[in-house]
């Protein structure tokens, strides 16, 4: 179970108690940590669909998740009663990935990555446009199919 603000110092928000090096930080302040660490348009962009998302889907959750040596500050993602989608960074693009992707009307065409099976992806250049509405809708999407328990 992930960490969240709100919790004790100290303590884990089930309140289960933690040894004293270990410290709580909110999730929105390791996903802050993740986007300054780009410092280049990938920051900025990543900033801007964070933005959308929040926007649009008010209540969502922010974490950060898998974690690892080649990657310490992880991968954000945001979630609404599961997964709506999550936040890559690479070298030459921000890739969003959508859950259940396959589940969304995408009348836009946003969705230009991982077109087969489950998923969906939508891959982002340095100099390509966000359509801002579009984007919004599709978080909107995944955000009530998760809340309405859709199974794909």
């Amino acid at each position: 179970r992930p960490l969240h603000a709100g919790a004790a110092p100290g303590s884990h928000p089930a309140g289960i108690p933690l040894p004293l090096n270990i410290k709580v930080i909110p999730m929105s302040d390791a996903i802050d940590a993740k986007i300054e660490s780009l410092g280049d348009w990938r920051g900025a962009r990543l900033t801007r669909i964070r933005q959308l998302i929040k926007s649009a889907v008010p209540e969502v959750i922010e974490e950060v998740k898998w974690r690892k040596a080649t990657n310490p500050l992880g991968v954000p993602t945001w979630s609404h009663a599961g997964l709506i989608c999550t936040g890559e960074s690479y070298k030459d693009k921000i890739k969003l990935t959508f859950a259940r992707g396959s589940l969304l009307s995408d009348p836009d065409g946003l969705f230009n990555a991982s077109l087969t099976g489950v998923r969906r992806a939508i891959d982002i250049g340095e100099a390509d446009e966000i359509n801002e509405a579009a984007l919004a809708d599709l978080v909107r999407q995944a955000a009530a199919i998760n809340a309405a328990g859709a199974r794909s």
